[in-house]
């Protein structure tokens, strides 16, 4: 009966999520330790869920030609190795800890999306700036400094491998905001950014044993369709 409500509860948030462009790890991991599932073992959960998640997500947003997949590859190749630390030093926090900082990490998020910061920015790089990359996604054109983009991207993987969540409920409001990247873009590039950073902290939990591939695997169908939908 648990599983099945889990399923129920899973496709709607992978409806809602994968429309902004973000993997659920927010919801998925609480869901599951509000039904009794240890933090671990929710964590490792809801990264292979974000994983499946992302990959389907990807799909149609790249048929939509919405993914900056060389941006995506430089960024996530930082991005994996903060999960990777993330996903193996979990398990020197106890489940009650990583609980508060979930609910700071969420806290600290949300207080980021609402500001009211100017997100206008000249669409070509300054003369001068080796660490500007100048970008173009089907007919937008935008720079990225890769001097904020690296560490910010590493400081986002570092918390989803640690507390099980994608990192899109950061890098989307990063990669707008303080990237100047355009916001369908930042959501389409966000879909496959968040499934290759799962990946590095679900690597570090399952080091540590705690993927609970039974769940997992029935879970992972409700998503899949529910991300096909909301993409």
């Amino acid at each position: 009966m648990m599983i099945a409500i889990l399923s129920i509860a899973f496709l709607i948030i992978a409806v809602v999520f994968s429309i902004l462009g973000q993997g659920g790890g927010v919801l998925y991991t609480p869901v599951q330790v509000f039904a009794g599932i240890d933090f671990h073992t929710a964590a490792a959960t809801s990264l292979f869920l974000i994983m499946v998640m992302s990959f389907s997500s990807t799909i149609v947003f790249r048929k939509g030609g919405k993914v900056d997949v060389p941006l995506v590859f430089v960024l996530e190749a930082v991005t994996a190795l903060g999960g990777l630390a993330g996903g193996l030093s979990s398990a020197s926090f106890s489940g009650a800890t990583l609980s508060i900082a979930f609910a700071v990490f969420v806290v600290f998020a949300a207080i980021f999306m609402v500001l009211p910061i100017n997100t206008e920015r000249p669409s070509r790089c300054g003369k001068g700036g080796i660490l500007n990359w100048q970008r173009r996604t089907g007919n937008q054109e935008y720079c990225v400094n890769m001097g904020i983009a690296l560490p910010a991207s590493f400081a986002a993987g570092l918390a989803s491998g640690l507390l099980g969540v994608g990192g899109g409920l950061l890098k989307v409001p990063l990669m707008v905001l303080l990237l100047g990247i355009p916001m369908d873009i930042a959501i389409g590039s966000s879909a496959l950014m968040i499934g290759i950073t799962a990946s590095g902290g679900f690597a570090g939990h399952l080091i540590n044993g705690h993927w609970d591939w039974r769940i997992s695997v029935i879970l992972a169908v409700a998503v899949f369709i529910g991300a096909q939908i909301g993409a």
